[in-house]
């Protein structure tokens, strides 16, 4: 990437306000600093009112106010919400839910990915609105759809689904037999004569075999992927030169986000970090501190995982701006955290923030929902936020590219829904696993980039693999090629791509660079902790294994069994461990890849884009820079106040 200047852009729904108010809309956006503004991506009904009438009048004057005022459009295809005509023309296009039901018209995404209908459909109203505007000089790019699997969608289970994932069992497979084989159908007399038998992995007795619901699971994947791929090959044919985007969702883990992402320019996704604070599985208490300003690693955290879906490019398409409509509970964000994130954002690479929206809707389903302005035209504390990051950007300039990080996080897809599929603990949460990992060597002044398995691990200093139950051949490529050292998690190489226990027992694959085996496992439901001693103390929680090995076993569980197990650069924890511990095995590893620490209070975080260093302080406290990260001060000042930031300049 090369030095570029950061950017600003806004949601924005002319169909929701009197035409009159567009002009003055659009000159305020470009006196805000705006220079993105999404629009349309929900306004369907608005451009086809009847089948095969389009209306494109309203929407030609709405883009030639806002390109007249120097905005940039990002032109979004509306099939998030097919209109009321469309789907009682072809109600096929309806998603079907796990007990047979149809999820009705009213909402949004009442569609599934394998109704033939829906991608005819999908595929015309793309053709439309491409042809349209795919040369109209204020549209920069596009994006494709709203949020893919909101609400959670990616999964439907009626007739033309089962059409689709027979057919895609058949060319996976080849033969039954071969099917059989990987789903271990033998088991409960299971046994299937053609692909004709197979039947949706859903609505039996009790559960159906797992490595029928992983297969689903990566057919409803690839069911998204495809639909991606249709729309930006329309969308580059029609637009040529213009980028083509996505913006994907935080905390979700529903489709392959790492594969669909190779379809795209770039990526782009939707932070909310109160919304995500609230929703996320932390306690109580840990919740507390963070209820107004978000958890400090909860956009971080996706801000890295989104740079690498997109190949070192990402945007936020939409930035929480106030409250939002859609959590348990909804508070205000602290004065000072709207600028907060969107730098936050900026520090971690980002090209735009783009807030979620202009102005607050006084009706419907997200009138809850703030934006820069209220109903009334004032503006809103969070817009007054975005004026001071305006003023600050213009004073800023330039910022540089964003370079590798020194750590890498491994995060997989396919983990995550075998995890799902067979918790074996009630408690076991992928994505909050790898969330600890990550917190924790942010907690100790870590740059982290989040890279799917199988990627290069080249140049990393040290690479965290919390798990990857199936650990395939590129995903142990790339950890035999690293130079890193590697701290591995609990349950990695417990699976064949089949989901069967490996031959020679779990780590499977593993065993090349840790001469080991798992013999036992068991879920440790809360209140139930086995203390660990030796290089490492803790306690492992929630799951442990017991292992045999003739490797450097580094620290014991209580009954003598290896906790931790060395082999060169590669280390084994074979527990989910509690934050003592998981603190005490990233205080090995760090340093053991040429690392230094930087001790932080529970609030503050760091990061490097560049030259440049940035701290941000979540927490309730102010903080003192400490003297041997300063060298020149470009924003804020050596103390740095609770829901403020600083930037300086540091050596490279």
């Amino acid at each position: 990437m090369t030095d570029t200047n950061a950017m600003l852009g806004v949601c924005y729904y002319p169909e929701h306000w009197p035409e009159d108010w567009w002009a003055d809309d659009a000159t305020a956006m470009r006196a805000a600093g705006i220079t993105y503004v999404r629009i349309a991506e929900f306004a369907w009904s608005r451009i086809e009112p009847e089948p095969g009438r389009f209306d494109w009048a309203w929407l030609d004057r709405a883009i030639g106010v806002l390109g007249g005022a120097g905005l940039r459009v990002v032109m979004c295809t509306p099939t998030a919400t097919p209109p009321k005509w469309l789907i009682d023309r072809e109600p096929s296009i309806l998603p079907t839910d796990e007990n047979g039901r149809t999820r009705g018209f009213g909402s949004r995404r009442h569609t599934g990915f394998s109704s033939e209908a829906w991608i005819r459909e999908s595929r015309r109203i793309t053709e439309a609105v491409a042809g349209r505007y795919g040369d109209n000089q204020a549209v920069a790019g596009w994006q494709i759809d709203n949020e893919f699997g909101c609400h959670d969608t990616v999964l439907s289970y009626g007739p033309e689904d089962l059409r689709a994932f027979q057919a895609w069992l058949g060319r996976r497979y080849g033969s039954i037999g071969r099917l059989n084989e990987a789903w271990g159908t033998v088991f409960w007399s299971a046994e299937l004569r053609s692909f004709a038998e197979v039947s949706l992995p859903v609505g039996a007795v009790t559960e159906t075999a797992p490595a029928a619901r992983m297969d689903f699971r990566r057919f409803s994947s690839d069911q998204v992927r495809a639909y991606c791929r249709m729309q930006a090959d329309i969308l580059r044919a029609h637009s040529p030169g213009r980028f083509v985007t996505h913006n994907f969702m935080g905390r979700f883990t529903g489709f392959d986000h790492h594969a669909v992402g190779e379809e795209l320019d770039f990526a782009t996704w939707d932070s909310y970090p109160l919304g995500f604070t609230d929703q996320f599985p932390f306690g109580d208490a840990e919740r507390a501190p963070f209820i107004e300003t978000g958890h400090p690693d909860m956009a971080a955290f996706h801000h890295d995982l989104y740079r690498g879906i997109g190949r070192g490019r990402f945007w936020i398409m939409e930035q929480q701006p106030g409250p939002v409509n859609w959590a348990d509970w909804n508070p205000v964000p602290k004065p000072g955290m709207v600028r907060l994130w969107t730098w936050e954002a900026f520090a971690h690479g980002a090209e735009v923030v783009s807030y979620f929206r202009w102005r607050q809707c006084p009706f419907a389903q997200e009138q809850m929902h703030a934006g820069l302005h209220r109903p009334n035209r004032s503006v809103s504390a969070g817009g007054k936020e975005a004026l001071q990051v305006a003023a600050e950007l213009r004073s800023a300039g330039t910022l540089p590219a964003s370079t590798q990080a020194p750590v890498a996080l491994v995060f997989d897809y396919e983990a995550a829904w075998m995890l799902d599929i067979q918790p074996q603990g009630k408690d076991f949460n992928y994505i909050e696993m790898c969330f600890r990992w990550y917190e924790m060597a942010r907690r100790l002044g870590q740059d982290v980039d989040i890279v799917a398995s199988g990627a290069s691990l080249a140049g990393y200093r040290t690479v965290l693999a919390p798990t990857l139950p199936h650990l395939s051949e590129a995903g142990l490529a790339a950890l035999s090629a690293t130079e890193a050292t590697v701290l591995i998690g609990p349950r990695t190489g417990s699976r064949s791509v089949d989901f069967s226990i490996p031959d020679g027992l779990p780590p499977g694959p593993l065993r090349s660079m840790l001469p080991m085996q798992v013999v036992d496992v068991g879920s440790l439901r809360p209140g139930l902790s086995h203390p660990v001693t030796g290089k490492f103390a803790g306690r492992a929680i929630r799951w442990r294994e017991w292992i045999e090995t003739d490797a450097d076993v580094t620290a014991r569980f209580h009954d003598g069994s290896p906790a931790v197990v060395e082999g060169g650069r590669y280390v084994y924890l074979a527990c989910w461990p509690d934050a003592a511990l998981l603190e005490a095995a990233l205080r090995h590893v760090l340093p053991a890849g040429g690392l230094g620490l930087t001790e932080l209070p529970a609030g503050v975080r760091l990061r490097h884009r560049g030259e440049l260093c940035f701290a941000f302080n979540y927490g309730p406290e102010p903080w003192t820079l400490p003297d041997h990260l300063v060298r020149t001060l470009v924003m804020g000042h050596p103390v740095v106040e609770p829901q403020d930031f600083a930037c300086w300049r540091v050596a490279v």
